[in-house]
C-alpha cells in the first residue's frame, strides 16, 4: 500500500510488505468523475473570508488530481468539527465520498491493539518486559527466531527483529499481487502468520535495531488473548470501542464484508504505476488480524486519538511508555519516531502529531492529533497506488499546500500494514 511514489517510499512499501503491495498508476476516469472537495458545516462562498481548513481542502483536491479516486476526512479542535471530501467513493456510478464513510484503517489497528496492552500492564496482569515465551511458549521459534529472548514491549515498538511475514514473496504474490483475485475470501489463522514469518531468518537481534513487522502485532494480539483467555477483538470492544462510544468501528475477523455507509476501494494489485484498476473492496480482513483487520470512520478515530493522548484510556505512566519513541528506521532525521503503537511525526512547520498511519488493499488512512489530544486529523484514500497522506497533514497543522510541499519539502514514508 504505498503511500507518495518515491523511491524512498517504495522501498519502505516493499519492507514492511504494505498489504497490496499495489503500486499503479493514475486512472483517467477518476479525475473525470472526481469533483472538488465539499465540507461542511461551512461551505460559503462569494465575499466571504477564506473558508477555515482551506489547505486542507486543497491537499484533498491534490490527491485526486493525483489519481486518487476519492477522499473523505474530518478535524476536530477548538473551533468544532469540520468534514471534508473531494472525489467518488464508486467509479462506476460516480457517487462521491461521505463525510461519514467507514473504511479499513490497516495499521491504525496496532494503536488499538498496544492500549489494551498497557492497560492489562497498568492492571498487574502482564509486564511488557516480559518474554514472548512467557505468554507464547514454542511459537516465536527457528531460523535463529528466540522467544525467549524477545519482550513483549519489542513486539510493540518494532525493535524484536522478528520477520514481517508480509513480506514474504510468496505471501506477496497470493495476497497483494494477481492472486489476490483467487485468494481474496481464504482464511489464514494467526498462528500460520507466524508460522510463516519463522521459515525466514530474523532481521536483527532483539534490541539492536528498528525494523516495522507486522508479525510483532500478531503476536500482540495472540499474546493479549493468553492473558486474558477471549478473543483480542473482544477485548478491544470492551475496552476501547464500547466505553468511547465508537458506533462506525469494528473487528471484523473474517467477515469479508464492509457495512454501510461507505465508498468502494480501489487497487492495481502491482508495483507498476499503470494497468487495470481493481474493486478490492470485499476481501477476508484475517490475513492482517491484529496488525491491520479493523474498520473504522474518521469521526471515531478522532475521538479515541484525542481520548487516548489526553489520558483517558491509560494511566499517566502508560502514556508516558507509550510515548516514548525511538527513531524509526529510514524516516530523515527527527521526522518520524515510533513509541508502543504510536507514530511521532514532526511536520514541516515544526509541529509534531502523534498517531498511525494505515494501508490495506484500496485503502490509505491517518489518524493523528496533538500531544494534548486536542486538534486531531482523520482521513482516508480509497485508493492504494498513489496519494500522499503525509500532505493531507502538513496541510492541517501547518497550512501547507500540494504545491509547496512538492516544491520544497522532503517526503516523509510511513509505515503501513
Amino acid at each position: 500500500m504505498p503511500e507518495a511514489r518515491t523511491t524512498a517510499a517504495r522501498r519502505t512499501a516493499r519492507r514492511t510488505g504494505a498489504v497490496a503491495a499495489a503500486a499503479a498508476g493514475l486512472m483517467a476516469a477518476t479525475t473525470a468523475l472526481a469533483g472538488p472537495a465539499t465540507a461542511s458545516p461551512e461551505g460559503a462562498a462569494g465575499d466571504a473570508p477564506p473558508a477555515p481548513h482551506a489547505a486542507t481542502r486543497q491537499a484533498m483536491d491534490a490527491q485526486v488530481t493525483a489519481g486518487v479516486p476519492g477522499v473523505t476526512g474530518q478535524v476536530a479542535d477548538a473551533h468544532g468539527v469540520w468534514i471534508g471530501t473531494a472525489g467518488v467513493a464508486d467509479l462506476g456510478t460516480g457517487r462521491p465520498r461521505g463525510g461519514q464513510d467507514r473504511y479499513r484503517i490497516g495499521s491504525i489497528t496496532k494503536t488499538f491493539v498496544s492500549t489494551v496492552l498497557l492497560q492489562l500492564q497498568a492492571e498487574g496482569r502482564i509486564d511488557l518486559d516480559d518474554s514472548v515465551d512467557e505468554w507464547l511458549p514454542g511459537l516465536v521459534e527457528g531460523n535463529g527466531h528466540d522467544g525467549g529472548r524477545i519482550t513483549v514491549r519489542q513486539l510493540l515498538n518494532h525493535t524484536s527483529g522478528v520477520y514481517n511475514y508480509t513480506a514474504d514473496p510468496g505471501f506477496q504474490q497470493t495476497v497483494f499481487g494477481p492472486g489476490f483475485l483467487e485468494h481474496r475470501y481464504d482464511t489464514w489463522s494467526p498462528r500460520r502468520l507466524v508460522r510463516l514469518a519463522m521459515t525466514h531468518a530474523p532481521d536483527f537481534p532483539p534490541g539492536t535495531d528498528w525494523s516495522y513487522s507486522n508479525t510483532n502485532y500478531v503476536l500482540a494480539g495472540l499474546v493479549v488473548e493468553s492473558v486474558t483467555g477471549r478473543p483480542y477483538g473482544e477485548e478491544v470492544r470492551r475496552r476501547i470501542i464500547g466505553p468511547l462510544g465508537l458506533r462506525s468501528t469494528g473487528v471484523p475477523g473474517t467477515d469479508s464484508r464492509m457495512p454501510r455507509p461507505g465508498g468502494r476501494a480501489y487497487s492495481k494489485l502491482s508495483e507498476e504505476s499503470t494497468g487495470t484498476t481493481y474493486d478490492v473492496t470485499e476481501l477476508n480482513p484475517s490475513i492482517a488480524w491484529a496488525a491491520g483487520e479493523m474498520i473504522s470512520s474518521s469521526a471515531d478515530l478522532n475521538r479515541f486519538t484525542s481520548a487516548l493522548l489526553s489520558g483517558r484510556l491509560l494511566t499517566p505512566a502508560g502514556l508516558r511508555e507509550m510515548t516514548a519513541t525511538i527513531p524509526a528506521g529510514e524516516q530523515p532525521p527527527g521526522s518520524a519516531t515510533y513509541g508502543l503503537g504510536l507514530m511521532r511525526l514532526k511536520l514541516s512547520c515544526g509541529k509534531e502529531v502523534w498517531g498511525h498511519t494505515g494501508g490495506i488493499h484500496g485503502s490509505l488512512s491517518g489518524a493523528v492529533t496533538t500531544k494534548n489530544g486536542r486538534h486531531s486529523l482523520a482521513f482516508n484514500l480509497n485508493g492504494d497506488w498513489t496519494g500522499d497522506p503525509i500532505a493531507l497533514m502538513e496541510a492541517e497543522y501547518c497550512g501547507t499546500t500540494a504545491t509547496a510541499r512538492e516544491e520544497g519539502s522532503a517526503e516523509r514514508p510511513m509505515p503501513l500494514l
